[in-house]
């Protein structure tokens, strides 16, 4: 039973991108433990179990966006409590990006409410690449769907992660978005991908959608080759004024299935517990890294809404024996040895654990 257990692990950490929604169903349906037990096998092949890669995102703009995403309070076409501000001064930008590495953060993500940026916003945006970047921290930004122009510009001033999510499946996407279609945002992650860009693009869950939505989703995101490097999971943060507001809540078990899932489908990609955190209790969190979650924000908010501070997300990973994972480096070979010598403890623990179980 172990051999059979390990060898569906060892085959899941291969990054794959022919998944059918018949397989990551599959998936889905297995008992929450063995499907937490699979995911952990493939996190620890691939990760440091212990390590949780941290990010901070600012928005640089807000407000006043033309699409209709119809969980969003950033769009102009629902009555929300956010306020519309301009881009944001570079100046405010660099020292929010040094307060956020003070506090632990080695990636500073920068978002505006854009559709798409415009040609007389690139030369300020690209000051906040290479002021971020000159601060010694991964750079990251989400403004939008960009033309391959853009792309290598951005790509050109070191821009390290684009973000663009496809946020639900193909068949459940009219229902959230009419504005720009699903393969604009595939088009936009081709163009990333092809400037050199790493590429962060996940979804989100919880927005009406049926389960075989969120099997289609993370099918869409594995299939992409390469795989996404990040992937944040995203639980609908319910907003007053838009059209999402009433949906109804999704399980948070379910929730925990979709990041187990998602482990197990893109083994080498971090995936992030992102925007809902702020709703989860610490229990829940824990369970999300046990299923296979390695990276989150942390601070005030994510975009416009409501995140838990950066305090208590170092008080929980004390309690959890968590470190935040530092950029890493092509020579850190000591780092990588000792990862090696983790997944191979690892794997003789489970070995023992299922000898004496059978």
């Amino acid at each position: 039973m172990s051999q059979q257990k390990n060898s569906l692990a060892s085959a899941h950490s291969e990054c794959r991108h022919n998944w059918t929604q018949n397989e990551v169903k599959a998936l889905f349906d297995l008992p929450f433990s063995d499907l937490m037990f699979q995911a952990q096998l493939v996190h620890r092949e691939n990760f440091n179990p212990n390590e949780v890669q941290v990010s901070t995102l600012l928005s640089i703009k807000t407000g006043a966006c033309p699409e209709d995403c119809k969980y969003c309070s950033q769009s102009s076409r629902y009555r929300t409590d956010v306020d519309k501000e301009g881009l944001m001064q570079i100046e405010k930008v660099l020292k929010a990006a040094k307060v956020a590495k003070e506090q632990g953060s080695t990636r500073f993500c920068m978002g505006a409410g854009w559709r798409n940026p415009k040609a007389r916003d690139m030369p300020l945006v690209v000051e906040m690449v290479k002021g971020v970047k000159a601060l010694g921290m991964e750079t990251c930004m989400t403004l939008g769907m960009l033309s391959a122009e853009q792309a290598d510009e951005l790509q050109g001033a070191g821009l390290d992660y684009y973000n663009h999510n496809l946020d639900t499946s193909p068949e459940h996407y009219n229902q959230i978005i009419t504005t720009r279609t699903y393969q604009d945002r595939l088009d936009t992650l081709t163009n990333v991908r092809s400037s050199g860009m790493k590429v962060c693009s996940g979804g989100i869950v919880g927005l009406g959608e049926q389960s075989k939505d969120r099997a289609s989703l993370l099918a869409q995101l594995a299939n992409l080759s390469p795989q996404p490097e990040s992937v944040p999971i995203n639980m609908l943060v319910k907003i007053e004024g838009t059209p999402l507001s009433d949906v109804d809540d999704l399980d948070h078990f379910e929730f925990i299935r979709c990041i187990a899932v998602a482990r197990i489908m893109m083994p080498k990609s971090h995936v992030r517990l992102s925007a809902g955190r702020d709703a989860m209790n610490e229990q829940m969190q824990a369970m999300c890294f046990l299923a296979g979650a390695n990276s989150i924000f942390y601070g005030c908010k994510l975009l416009t809404t409501g995140n838990p501070e950066a305090d208590k997300d170092m008080m929980l990973f004390d309690r959890l024996g968590i470190n935040t994972e530092t950029i890493a480096s092509d020579t850190d070979e000591l780092k990588d040895q000792q990862a090696i010598q983790t997944a191979v403890v690892d794997q003789q623990h489970s070995d023992m654990f299922y000898n004496a179980a059978n």
